[in-house]
C-alpha cells in the first residue's frame, strides 16, 4: 500500500481467514439482524432502503447467528449515488472484526488479490486482508436484485 492509501479501515471478517479492509467512510453501519436462520438474509431493511446482502462465507463457513442470541451481523456499505442500489450489505461471520489505523511500518503486500471482487492483499499483525472493488460488488448485487425481481 502507498503512504497515500493509509487511513482507518474497518475490518470486516467475511469467513474464517477471510477478512475485507474498506474505508470507513464506506461504512454507514453495522446492524444486527434478528433470525432464526444459520445464513444470511439476502435483503435486509435498513433505514427504509431495501439493502442486498453478500454472503461470502456461505454454508461452509458455519452458522452466522449467534446461536444463543438468535442474530447476526451485516455491515451496511455505501456505494456510488448513481447506481442501481446506493446501498448494499456484507454478512459479518467470525471474529476480529473492528476498525484500525493503517499504519505503513505494519503492512506487507501481497502480490496478488485472493478471491473475486478483491483489488489488493495485505498482511497486518499476522492476519491477511483484502482490499475489495466495492463498486463492482455493488454492480453484481444490483444485477442480482433485477434477475430476482
Amino acid at each position: 500500500m502507498t503512504e497515500t492509501a493509509t487511513g482507518c479501515c474497518v475490518l470486516l471478517p467475511c469467513a474464517p481467514g477471510f477478512s475485507w479492509a474498506v474505508p470507513q467512510a464506506c461504512l454507514g453501519e453495522i446492524v444486527t439482524v434478528a433470525s432464526t436462520e444459520d445464513l444470511p438474509p439476502t435483503v435486509i431493511t435498513w433505514r427504509g432502503e431495501t439493502v442486498p446482502v453478500m454472503d461470502i462465507g456461505g454454508r461452509e463457513a458455519g452458522p452466522w447467528r449467534d446461536q444463543r442470541g438468535g442474530a447476526g451481523l451485516v455491515a451496511v456499505l455505501l456505494g456510488q449515488r448513481d447506481e442501481a442500489c446506493q446501498y448494499f450489505g456484507l454478512a459479518v461471520r467470525g471474529v476480529n472484526l473492528g476498525v484500525s489505523k493503517l499504519e505503513q511500518e505494519q503492512i506487507e503486500d501481497l502480490d496478488e488479490p485472493l478471491s473475486d471482487y478483491a483489488t489488493a492483499a495485505f498482511r497486518m499483525n499476522e492476519h491477511t486482508y483484502q482490499i475489495p472493488d466495492l463498486l463492482a460488488l455493488q454492480r453484481a448485487l444490483a444485477s442480482r436484485e433485477a434477475v430476482a425481481q
